[in-house]
């Protein structure tokens, strides 16, 4: 706990100082694909808060609620019984690496959408994870064709240091909003920040307009 206290209060001194991206502008020469203050990797580096819970495939439940006409939790069985989704997109971390061509496969959100049915009312959406993480989204941006909880990272079980057994994926945003060791689920009818939000991250984190922080 002492290493991920340590690692919170420097990432919310980076906040504080707006750094961590903003002065560096790396371009990968010739692909427009990256994001200003990105540089390109070829490995997937492993950040979270100091915590990696290992949650049995028995045991794992996602819950799906709030403002919405059905809500439903679903076991590990329940989950790989859903229509399966296979995407391929790029990854990019608010410390300033991306990460191209990353497949996926999982459970889009469209499907999530179709099932639960979200009211009128609901406007943003609240992820909770295991390790007690948390962040936000509006519904809007979770309404997209690339949005999806995956199990699988280019044809391969999503480890546990990454987030597996399953973890958010919303590539128009930097990667903190796409939670790890996702547990539940909940539609707003009001925006609720997340960890790194009350941190001082942004609450949109657009990555092409350079948007770490608030």
């Amino acid at each position: 706990m002492a290493e991920s206290s340590r690692l919170t209060k420097t990432k919310e001194q980076w906040a504080q100082a707006r750094r961590g991206g903003e002065e560096r502008e790396v371009f990968y020469e010739g692909d427009a694909r990256l994001p200003p203050g990105q540089h390109l990797v070829e490995t997937w580096p492993v950040l979270d808060l100091g915590q990696k819970p290992d949650i049995p495939l028995s045991e794992w439940k996602l819950t799906i609620g709030g403002f919405v006409a059905h809500s439903i939790t679903w076991n590990w069985e329940e989950f790989l019984a859903q229509p399966q989704f296979t995407d391929v997109s790029d990854f990019h971390c608010v410390t300033s690496w991306s990460r191209f061509d990353n497949e996926w496969e999982g459970v889009s959100f469209k499907h999530i959408l179709s099932v639960v049915k979200p009211l009128s009312s609901a406007k943003f959406v609240l992820f909770k994870s295991f390790d007690d993480y948390s962040t936000n989204l509006p519904l809007e941006a979770c309404d997209d064709q690339d949005v999806l909880l995956t199990y699988k990272w280019n044809g391969k079980p999503l480890t546990k240091e990454h987030g597996g057994p399953v973890r958010m994926i919303v590539p128009k945003r930097y990667a903190w909003k796409g939670a790890k060791w996702v547990k539940e689920i909940t539609f707003l009818d009001k925006d609720e920040k997340g960890f790194w939000e009350v941190r001082g991250y942004s609450n949109s984190a657009f990555p092409w307009e350079n948007d770490r922080y608030g």
